[in-house]
């Protein structure tokens, strides 16, 4: 089935597992990247999770990408104010089916990208359930998490953007309206994600205690020289 994303096995077993498969064939991560981070896509089905997750990727868009069956994974090493991350990231289906995946999807993120479609306001009303999820399943409580409102380049608007923005707020969430069609604000919401990861410390550092890493800082001034305006860090 064209553009059809379907579960890797193996890559969920155990939970803890989820570096699996090629990525363990490569040996040790390269000595240059600072660490390796979990971030899951989340949201209701239909609202350009998987759209989303190909744009950051691969820089591709397929206007009939099929719905996503059990969980796609990813892998992307960026470059954040100096400071190099590889992130596996999950994408999982957003059909009540398949909800048994969700503990072992959960377990040890540090990053979590909700999503929801701004020409749905339905996908936008089931945020709380989403996120009721993520309290009930998440290993960490100092998890960063951004919301992102997608298809903004649709014209059928049913979600204003402040309505979005007072959602982010109440939730302590960081926020973007981005268009994975367009690619509009795409690579800021994972870099903006991936940067508060890093500026807290206690959601990785562990991890990379015996690799002797350390921590880049930016220059005076928050810059965001990615985000063209669509961040807000909250």
């Amino acid at each position: 089935m064209r553009g059809q994303l379907c579960l890797v096995k193996g890559w969920l077993s155990a939970g803890e597992g989820w570096l699996a498969g090629p990525e363990r064939s490569r040996g040790r991560m390269d000595e240059d990247v600072l660490t390796t981070l979990k971030i899951l896509i989340i949201g209701e089905s239909g609202v350009g999770k998987s759209s989303l997750l190909l744009r950051f990727t691969d820089d591709t868009f397929d206007p009939e990408l099929a719905a996503t069956i059990g969980v796609d994974f990813k892998v992307k090493t960026i470059s954040v104010d100096g400071n190099k991350a590889k992130l596996a990231i999950w994408d999982t289906a957003g059909q009540e089916r398949f909800r048994t995946l969700t503990p072992s999807y959960y377990r040890g993120a540090q990053g979590v990208i909700l999503v929801y479609d701004v020409t749905r306001r339905d996908t936008f009303v089931k945020l709380d359930n989403w996120l009721n999820e993520l309290e009930t399943y998440c290993t960490r409580n100092d998890i960063v998490n951004m919301l992102v409102g997608n298809k903004i380049d649709k014209e059928n608007r049913e979600v204003d953007r402040n309505e979005g923005l007072k959602f982010a707020r109440k939730h302590s969430m960081l926020f973007i309206e981005a268009s994975a069609k367009t690619c509009d604000g795409v690579q800021c919401a994972f870099e903006e994600l991936v940067e508060k990861i890093i500026q807290t410390p206690g959601l990785w550092e562990s991890e990379n205690q015996n690799k002797g890493v350390k921590l880049s800082h930016r220059e005076e001034g928050h810059g965001g020289g990615a985000c063209g305006g669509y961040c807000s860090v909250l």
